[in-house]
């Protein structure tokens, strides 16, 4: 066989662990493993000192186009999904306009095709006025599913109250992301960040750790009642892990590298309202709570919640700053830094960002080096020491949290199905595809 690309030299994360062995790569999908020294290949990647992982999936990221492309579009926010070593992403519904019907999502797939980076898929967002048709929707080519939220959102993708959260859960079968705060607390609450002088400190106390919890515990009871899976995104408390952890039949668990790496007071004394985000970043004890549950296997996934806004809007005064903080290119970075100072293994970090989505989501061809599969892979070196710098970044909002950073581990090359998406800090053409997943298949 003629191959069109070869690995050759790395360290290779199959499941059977990590082995030197090379990779052959055929029509996008992975062809053989083993040692392919002498075979005959298009293209040939030495891997030499290098460790090949599978392919990253960005579960939650939102890259604001249609309608806020000031901040972020498809074509630069894949760019920097690329450029950090994520080859696939699920883009959420809170856009404008809103990602809630057929068209829309027929509308950023279209806007996807030809300019995408990396593969992709579509959120559809839940509304009260589109719950009769979500079962549809869901089931889509190129849709990630129903993401919903139960507090801090806008426009008509607001599911606050217990009703129409059940009526959404009855409404669909595919596992379902949720957005858990409590928007009655919220409102109760908001009085806290009126004072005179208000900083982005008082974020962790307006959106308490007691308003995840109350969300969380009753999406999980509606979901129950409802018997349908849920994915409880960017969990930041204590409270919320211990919980979570007596219901992992029905909801999985994601947490953010952001929650992972920072912690309140010191990231608002530092970054001010750049640090702010929904849920917050909150003390270090929570922190520390969630890398337990890292450790413990209560976490499914690590998504970014890549949520970026300009500088200018960012150095509002608080509360009038928004919330979010870019994070897809250096997701990848971080956990590697992580690994290296000894808070997570290897093959935790590959299920956490590959293996897991695959499981927690059914997408096919996706998450493993393994024959078959799409070839997908994430390649790097383990003990690169660099520097997260500004002109490293390929976010159209030109900032990280992050800046400044030196972290150990660094993304040296992309490849989607096969293709380079970034070779040495070089990007390629744009080769994305939409994703496919099992529950969506129709018969030919």
């Amino acid at each position: 066989m003629r191959y069109d690309l070869v690995i050759r030299n790395g360290m290779v994360a199959t499941p059977n662990g990590v082995e030197a062995l090379d990779v052959g790569v055929k029509d996008g999908r992975i062809a053989a493993l083993g040692l392919l020294a002498q075979a005959d290949a298009a293209q040939v990647f030495d891997a030499s000192g290098l460790t090949v992982l599978p392919g990253v999936i960005d579960s939650q990221v939102h890259f604001r186009e249609p309608g806020l492309e000031h901040k972020e579009d498809l074509a630069t926010g894949t760019a920097a999904a690329a450029m950090g070593g994520v080859t696939a992403v699920f883009e959420m519904p809170n856009t404008k306009p809103s990602t809630a019907t057929s068209d829309e999502l027929d509308d950023k797939l279209k806007r996807a095709a030809g300019r995408a980076h990396c593969d992709y898929a579509f959120y559809v967002g839940a509304t009260a006025e589109n719950v009769e048709k979500l079962p549809e929707l869901e089931m889509l080519p190129g849709c990630a599913g129903v993401k919903l939220f139960m507090g801090a959102s806008t426009g008509d993708l607001l599911v606050a109250d217990d009703a129409t959260l059940e009526r959404v859960l009855r409404h669909g079968r595919r596992r379902m992301a949720v957005h858990c705060e409590d928007e009655y607390r919220m409102r109760e609450r908001k009085h806290l960040t009126e004072a005179a002088g208000a900083t982005a400190h008082l974020h962790p106390e307006w959106r308490d750790a007691e308003s995840a919890l109350l969300a969380t515990q009753r999406l999980v009871r509606l979901a129950r009642k409802a018997g349908r899976r849920v994915h409880v995104l960017h969990v930041t408390t204590a409270q919320e892990m211990a919980f979570l952890a007596d219901h992992k039949d029905i909801a999985t668990v994601e947490t953010t590298p952001q929650h992972l790496t920072l912690a309140a007071p010191d990231c608002y004394d530092r970054l001010g309202s750049f640090a702010q985000m929904n849920p917050p970043i909150r003390s270090a004890e929570h922190r520390a709570a969630l890398w337990q549950a890292v450790r413990s296997g209560v976490v499914d996934v690590i998504g970014s919640d890549h949520a970026p806004h300009t500088k200018e809007e960012k150095a509002r005064p608080y509360p009038q700053s928004p919330s979010g903080m870019p994070g897809v290119q250096t997701l990848l970075p971080l956990l590697l830094d992580h690994l290296n100072q000894g808070r997570l293994t290897l093959q935790r970090l590959i299920d956490l960002t590959s293996a897991g989505a695959q499981r927690v989501f059914g997408l096919i061809g996706k998450g493993r080096i393994a024959l078959g599969y799409d070839a997908d892979f994430t390649i790097v070196d383990l003990k690169a020491k660099r520097q997260i710098e500004d002109a490293w970044l390929k976010s159209k909002c030109g900032w990280s949290p992050f800046e400044g950073m030196t972290v150990t581990g660094w993304p040296m090359a992309t490849i989607v199905r096969g293709g380079f998406a970034m070779r040495e800090g070089d990007l390629g053409k744009p080769i994305g595809q939409p994703l496919r997943f099992g529950e969506t298949l129709r018969p030919n």
